[in-house]
């Protein structure tokens, strides 16, 4: 057992040892005011800019001056971030207007008002139907014929929405 005794001492000496290489001496701690970064890795650049890491190190490190750390990190100046996209800032593209859903109109005002007024005179959608049919008015994607249901969409196309 004096071997181990030996060998349990010996790891102490080297535990105390490399604690008294590794301790750091006492230092006054300062508050600061205001901190400035003063470069970005690729990774935090991408995070800033909202970009992949593959499209910072695609596009902006061959046009933006880097430091290289001696183990191979690759940094990119605040400054020269700042530059980089100040030179290429344009003003945003109005947005499109949305194109309103469905297909448009295509019945012409008169015949829509002819429409209103004969379901107003109290005729049904049928009878309205059958008499666009018998006067030979075009329906709306040109179609064979007026069904009630066209019948139906021009009046609910034409009426004003409800109040909500």
């Amino acid at each position: 057992m004096v071997y181990g005794v030996d060998m349990s001492r010996r790891r102490h000496e080297r535990k105390v040892e490399k604690a008294h290489r590794h301790a750091t001496p006492a230092r006054s701690v300062r508050q600061a005011d205001r901190v400035e970064r003063l470069a970005y890795s690729i990774a935090q650049a991408a995070e800033a800019l909202g970009v992949s890491p593959s499209t910072v190190r695609r596009s902006i490190v061959p046009a933006v001056e880097t430091v290289e750390t001696e183990w191979g990190q690759r940094l990119i100046p605040v400054d020269a971030l700042e530059r980089y996209i100040d030179e290429r800032r344009r003003p945003a593209r109005p947005r499109p207007r949305p194109a309103p859903a469905g297909r448009p109109p295509a019945v012409p005002p008169p015949i829509v008002q002819r429409i209103q007024a004969e379901h107003e005179a109290g005729k049904t959608l049928g009878q309205i139907a059958r008499d666009l049919d018998a006067d030979q008015v075009p329906t709306a994607q040109n179609g064979r014929r007026w069904w009630p249901s066209s019948v139906r969409a021009v009046l609910l196309r034409s009426s004003p929405p409800p109040p909500v």
